[in-house]
């Protein structure tokens, strides 16, 4: 009982004014904790807030619209030199420098003497060929191996891989005749670089004056015929490649014979 009394004053003196009716001293006094255990305490606390939401950033805007001609052909370019610079195969770092050397170019500020190593890029051009050449050829003697395991499929000496699709009728081209094909074009991956059926404008050419894959491949289809060429580099473009196509591909043709013209 005296401790309890003894409480009361400080109980008291913690009210604000006015002072309220004193409470009976057993329901005023504080009941004595239990110290917390050690790895409790986050038990008597307060459930901390969860933190706000960061807002969405907005998303940024595109590149504007190619709307008049000029914009298009000036953007024409740039997609030429691309596929130029594919001989290159520049890094992401190295394709920054580059782009400075264009914007550093066009303003009349070079960073280097272009005399000097502009004679040095030829000794680029054959280092990176030749990277490119063998990553492609890896990829493509694998590529070659499905596509010879493919239903139909007949390989040749040559190393072409020719499988029908759609038989033709009449006659087969010579390699003195001319020919008249709609064709696509792709890479190992996938990636068309070039396609008579974009371009709405079938291809005619002599037989004997175009790569060796087609001149040997399209000499088994006939008219009306669709045919799928697989093409290895050496009977192809060779390590050297061609604007969108890299040295040592492997390069597949869909093609559809469309007329055969003897030579004159």
């Amino acid at each position: 009982m005296r401790a309890l009394i003894l409480l009361l004053p400080a109980v008291l003196m913690a009210q604000t004014p006015p002072p309220a009716p004193a409470p009976k001293a057993a329901t005023t006094a504080p009941a004595t904790k239990a110290p917390a255990k050690a790895g409790t305490g986050a038990a008597t606390k307060a459930p901390a807030k969860a933190p706000a939401k960061a807002a969405t950033p907005p998303k940024p805007a595109g590149p504007p619209p190619l709307t008049t001609d000029e914009e298009k052909q000036v953007y024409a370019l740039g997609l030429t030199m691309g596929k130029q610079l594919g001989q290159f195969d520049l890094s992401p770092a190295e394709l920054d420098i580059f782009m400075r050397a264009v914007k550093d170019s066009v303003a009349g500020k070079p960073a280097i003497e272009l005399n000097e190593w502009g004679p040095k890029i030829g000794a680029l051009v054959v280092s990176r060929q030749g990277r490119v050449a063998q990553r492609e050829k890896a990829a493509g003697a694998a590529y070659q191996l499905k596509c010879a395991a493919e239903p139909g499929a007949v390989k040749t000496d040559s190393g072409l891989i020719y499988r029908e699709v759609t038989p033709g009728t009449g006659e087969s081209p010579k390699a003195t005749d001319s020919v008249k094909v709609n064709y696509r074009g792709t890479l190992v991956n996938g990636t068309e670089f070039d396609s008579s059926y974009k371009r709405n404008e079938p291809a005619q050419f002599p037989l004997n004056q175009v790569i060796k894959c087609w001149t040997e491949g399209v000499q088994k289809m006939k008219v009306g015929g669709k045919s799928i060429l697989v093409c290895p580099a050496d009977i192809a473009y060779g390590d050297q490649g061609r604007p969108g196509i890299p040295g040592g591909a492997t390069l597949t043709f869909e093609i559809e014979l469309l007329d055969i013209s003897a030579a004159k």
